[in-house]
């Protein structure tokens, strides 16, 4: 897999942004659950310019745009409650979406590719 992301194309950068977004959510659940308020910010934080990152570069010239960016919207907003709360619940919402579109943004590579 990382010898395709070395063409450096947009899909693969793409399922990049979900995995690190993914991967901060859970080192910050860890920093919820040992109560260490800095690690749990400073990788919400981090989640949250992935997901900044990921608006920034819809192309809204397809109508399922809007549809992302709702949902990215979405997911902002849960990570933004789960860093002013330290919420797992909020968190753990926000992580179960962005399974949800790697998960979907997987299968549209993997059709990508057969065609």
């Amino acid at each position: 897999e990382i010898s395709e992301c070395l063409v450096g194309s947009e899909m693969c950068i793409r399922d990049s942004l979900y995995e690190g977004a993914i991967k901060f959510c859970n080192i910050a659940m860890i920093g919820i659950e040992e109560q260490d308020v800095q690690k749990a910010h400073e990788n919400i934080s981090k989640a949250e310019a992935i997901i900044e990152e990921l608006q920034s570069t819809l192309n809204y010239s397809y109508p399922v745009a809007q549809d992302f960016n709702n949902i990215y919207r979405y997911i902002y907003d849960l990570l933004v409650r789960a860093n002013i709360h330290k919420s797992k619940e909020e968190l753990e919402q926000a992580l179960e979406e962005l399974r949800g579109m790697r998960d979907t943004w997987k299968q549209v590579m993997k059709n990508a590719k057969s065609m």
